[in-house]
């Protein structure tokens, strides 16, 4: 194999101490595995953990089921009904009821990149079906009452005045039906089993189905925003499971971001693209078939323990030829859905959680494969890592399979991941099986 550009060292070394230097072979990011500090347990016990109260299953918080006018007005929902799974569209307050929604998008009450960004530095306006919607929902009573309470809760908690005429918090109705950072939030706070508080619904406790349909209104999140504002030519997806890893609510949900602009590191990762288009296989998952790092597969994906990663990582990617995973098939998406959702199974609930979705630009001319990585925030960066740019991650590559590998099996007998993945040495030992290069395809 030919050593990416800028790098000239492999991505895994062992020290003779046993110290495992390791640089991401995509980014460069630089980190080392100290011996010894790997075993400790990634959780620590429940604090007090109290009983759930009468409200505690759908009204903990802002997002959960009985209070969907806690959060800006809904732009779509995913139902189940009769065994299929449907999106329904721009419901009115009064509609809410009359179905349950297993998943709900709606817009960022405090968004990263505001409506304004995109209006005052591209003069972007709202396209017609999204100003009929936003004026669908004001003309009804109950809606245009949401939407004013929705302001002046933004306004109040940004400090500012927020007893000002109709007319005037009107003016800020446009960022909760035309921006670009919505969320998708799954419906149970608690587990379906729960007694307790410290009992949450996370992505490893649905089942392989609800995963999927997840993963399917994510994706079709991802695709609305993109055809909505000409503008972004990348839509960030990302999922932030407990307060040590960014979340704002214990409750499950998936952030999506719309952005004009690639960061530093996605820069440095397509010219190493450039020069060599077969990188994510040469030095992602084929690298990690040579360490022995594989950690499963489907006929649709494959997740391997990550390197070069600041925190524990696990990787996982499409096979498929089609980069954008919004044009790929429901086989296509339900393997990358299976897999993730058995990372999610063997990590387990008490572990806070980076989950980090990357796809090919709409703007960019090189295929990329779909992955996605799930980052364990088991440790916290310290002075060392802020001088030296050299990150010291407490679990090895060898560690994370060890401790995924088992967990998988249990999980696999018991019938809660999907049943036809294969688990590490009952994966098949193929090269070149991302067929996202067209020379392979």
């Amino acid at each position: 194999m030919n050593l990416p550009v800028n790098s000239h060292r492999d991505p895994i070394t062992i020290m003779v101490d046993g110290t495992i230097k390791q640089v991401n072979p995509f980014t460069g990011t630089e980190v080392w595995t100290v011996p010894g500090r790997g075993n400790r347990p990634l959780t620590r016990p429940a604090v007090d953990p109290t009983p759930l109260g009468r409200h505690d299953r759908d009204r903990r918080c802002a997002f959960c089921s009985a209070t969907p006018l806690a959060t800006p007005p809904e732009k779509s929902r995913m139902v189940r009904e009769d065994g299929q799974w449907r999106i329904l569209h721009g419901q009115l307050p009064h509609e809410l009821a009359e179905s349950t929604a297993e998943f709900r998008r709606v817009p960022n009450l405090f968004e990263i990149i505001s409506y304004d960004y995109w209006s005052k530095n591209y003069g972007y306006e709202m396209d017609p079906g999204t100003t009929k919607r936003m004026a669908d929902y004001l003309a009804d009573p109950a809606g245009r009452a949401h939407v004013l309470d929705i302001v002046r809760t933004r306004l109040s908690a940004a400090g500012k005045d927020s007893d000002l005429p109709e007319e005037q918090l009107l003016e800020y109705a446009p960022a909760y039906f035309g921006g670009g950072h919505d969320v998708i939030i799954s419906r149970r706070h608690f587990t379906d089993e729960a007694t307790h508080t410290h009992e949450l619904a996370s992505s490893g406790s649905l089942s392989p189905e609800e995963h999927f349909a997840f993963t399917l209104f994510t994706i079709d999140g991802i695709d609305d925003l993109y055809q909505r504002n000409r503008y972004a030519p990348y839509v960030a997806a990302f999922q932030n499971w407990l307060a040590p890893a960014g979340a704002s609510f214990d409750h499950l949900h998936k952030q999506l971001v719309a952005i004009d602009s690639r960061s530093v590191q996605s820069e440095m990762e397509i010219a190493r693209l450039r020069t060599n288009h077969n990188i994510y296989n040469e030095w992602g998952v084929d690298y990690a078939g040579y360490r022995n790092l594989i950690i499963a597969e489907n006929d649709y994906a494959v997740v391997h323990a990550g390197f070069g990663h600041r925190y524990p990582t696990l990787t996982i990617y499409s096979r498929s030829p089609v980069p954008e995973p919004w044009l790929q098939s429901n086989d296509e998406v339900r393997g990358m859905s299976d897999l993730i959702h058995a990372c999610h199974a063997a990590t387990g609930a008490e572990v806070p959680v980076n989950e980090e979705w990357h796809h090919r630009p709409v703007d960019l001319d090189l295929p990329m494969p779909w992955r996605v990585n799930i980052k364990w925030r088991v440790s916290t960066l310290a002075g060392f890592e802020g001088g030296t740019k050299i990150f010291v991650n407490t679990l090895s590559p060898d560690n994370i399979r060890d401790r995924v590998v088992s967990a998988m099996y249990r999980l696999r007998d018991e019938g809660l991941i999907a049943q036809d993945i294969r688990i590490a040495t009952e994966c098949l030992p193929r090269r070149n099986t991302l067929l996202y290069n067209p020379l392979l395809q």
